[in-house]
């Protein structure tokens, strides 16, 4: 296999973490959203934690792009 070729691969495999992250974002985001309906008093006092689970979610997505552009174009 050539150079090239693996560089490809492994910049496409790379980026898969960004999948990772959307779906945690979405876990984090529809979890919050249950939990909002159930008990809404409560939901007022978790949305700072609401938006740094959704934060460290996406820097991890991020990251993976990075890596992956990285590889790619490095």
């Amino acid at each position: 296999m050539e150079i090239e070729a693996a560089k490809q691969i492994g910049a496409g495999l790379a980026t898969l973490g960004m999948i990772g992250a959307g779906i945690g974002v979405g876990n984090i985001f529809g979890n919050f959203l249950s939990a909002a309906v159930r008990n809404p008093s409560a939901a007022a006092s978790q949305i700072g934690n609401l938006f740094v689970g959704a934060a460290l979610a996406e820097a991890l997505g991020i990251l993976a792009f990075v890596l992956g552009i990285l590889l790619k174009f490095g």
